[in-house]
């Protein structure tokens, strides 16, 4: 038998930490190449999973642990991948790797992000709050470690983390590094962006203070998001008791996405139970196109309809403004059973926008085929080289763990060629 190879994964989502750690499991050295400071991808954005309600770190803090425990394994954050050549069992792969500022010694105990003076748009929660330069995204971030934004860190200038540091955890002259590697077997599972609401004119064009996009929503409901758990309007705090969820924001449109994002109408319906839980006499409406509730996911949809507080209109919204005075949303729909247009005034207005695979704006290096809306083509991969999860199509967590499972058995099979 040839000698076992590593196995390259690009991409710690929960797609890519699936492949990994079955990768690992199975006896094969893998290493995890993920662009950002954290492993979890946006599943670690999200307040909980459909249909079961429960919040991400159930399934993610298993993951995380059997990472940490199985030698096998190994990660590279703040990474992305420069050059892949060779061919199945033999691949050379180049990283390279920004620097964190920040090493092992760290022990997350915070006093960096107290010291720090410099205040900056917080990404993991999409601005909706700030955060410091030298930080981490949750709680529950893996690595536990702190990270130092290089973009709006002040340098030796400043140093206030470095001074604050009692652990010799900080050192802003650290240097990006390269990193070569042989592998047998190369996985792709970079993820996927939220599409560009400012792009949707009609839909306020991301100008509208109290229209927000579902992961943003994701965010308000999430205890540890900006307003605690609390679902509260950006503009005023206000919280929310009437609430419009406009579907396919982006999606099914020629203009925008051609083809359906798959998860936006369990988002949504989700978001709602969000809403309702929250306070009793609230009211949710969703607009829709149609209802896309595959599989055993209908089930839910039944049960969310039952609730007489939401409602559910059949009709395309055309035009979301401002009330300057009041900061609500007035929205502008047609409602096809009822065969009229009608127009609504709402607290919050939360945007389903589509789901775009990273490789739309970001290519990964190599001899690898993309559609025009940026997927990769499967059948076009040179053998070795895998796509997972939104790498292919628009896909829940669910199926991208399926479909990362599987392709772990065909990795092993490439790195022992």
């Amino acid at each position: 038998m040839a000698e076992n190879k590593k196995v390259l994964v690009i991409g710690g989502g929960f797609s890519g930490l699936t492949a990994a750690v079955e990768a690992a499991e199975a006896g094969f050295e893998t290493v995890i190449v993920e662009k950002t400071p954290f492993l979890g991808g946006r599943v670690t954005q999200l307040n909980k999973y459909f249909p079961k309600l429960c919040p991400p770190n159930c399934g993610l803090e298993i993951n995380f642990k059997r990472i940490k425990n199985n030698a096998d394994i190994t990660f590279y954050t703040l990474a992305e991948v420069e050059k892949i050549s060779g061919r199945e069992g033999s691949y050379d792969v180049t990283i390279k790797i920004s620097p964190r500022f920040v090493n092992d010694k760290c022990t997350g105990c915070n006093a960096c992000n107290e010291a720090c003076p410099v205040e900056m748009p917080n990404e993991f929660n999409f601005g909706m709050d700030k955060t410091k330069a030298a930080y981490i995204t949750h709680n529950q971030a893996f690595p536990f470690k702190y990270v130092v934004d290089a973009k709006h860190c002040k340098g030796a200038s400043c140093a206030k983390c470095v001074e604050a540091c009692k652990y010799d955890a900080i050192h802003l002259d650290m240097k990006p590094e390269t990193v070569t590697l042989n592998v047998g077997a190369v996985v792709l599972a970079a993820g996927w962006d939220l599409y560009d609401v400012t792009k949707l004119d009609i839909l306020g064009g991301g100008q509208i203070k109290n229209v927000v996009t579902n992961m943003q929503m994701e965010r308000l409901a999430s205890p540890n998001g900006p307003t605690g758990g609390k679902i509260l309007r950006p503009s005023d705090g206000k919280e929310v008791k009437n609430i419009a969820f406009v579907q396919c924001a982006g999606s099914r449109d020629e203009n925008h996405l051609p083809y359906c994002s798959y998860i936006c109408c369990m988002a949504s319906l989700k978001q709602a139970t969000y809403l309702r839980e929250q306070y009793a006499d609230s009211k949710a409406r969703i607009f829709y196109i149609d209802i896309r509730t595959p599989g055993r996911y209908e089930q839910f949809y039944w049960k969310v309809k039952e609730d007489t507080n939401i409602t559910l209109t059949k009709g395309k919204v055309a035009k979301l403004t401002e009330d300057p005075a009041t900061g609500d949303v007035i929205l502008v729909a047609e409602d096809v059973q009822a065969g009229k247009k009608i127009t609504e005034r709402f607290d919050m207005v939360v945007l389903a926008a589509g789901m775009v695979p990273s490789t739309k704006a970001l290519k990964i290096p190599g001899e690898i085929s993309y559609t025009d809306d940026g997927f990769v083509v499967p059948g076009t991969l040179k053998k070795g080289i895998y796509a997972v999860g939104s790498m292919k199509s628009p896909v829940d967590v669910s199926k991208s763990v399926q479909d990362a499972t599987g392709t772990a058995i065909k990795t092993i099979q490439s790195a022992r060629r």
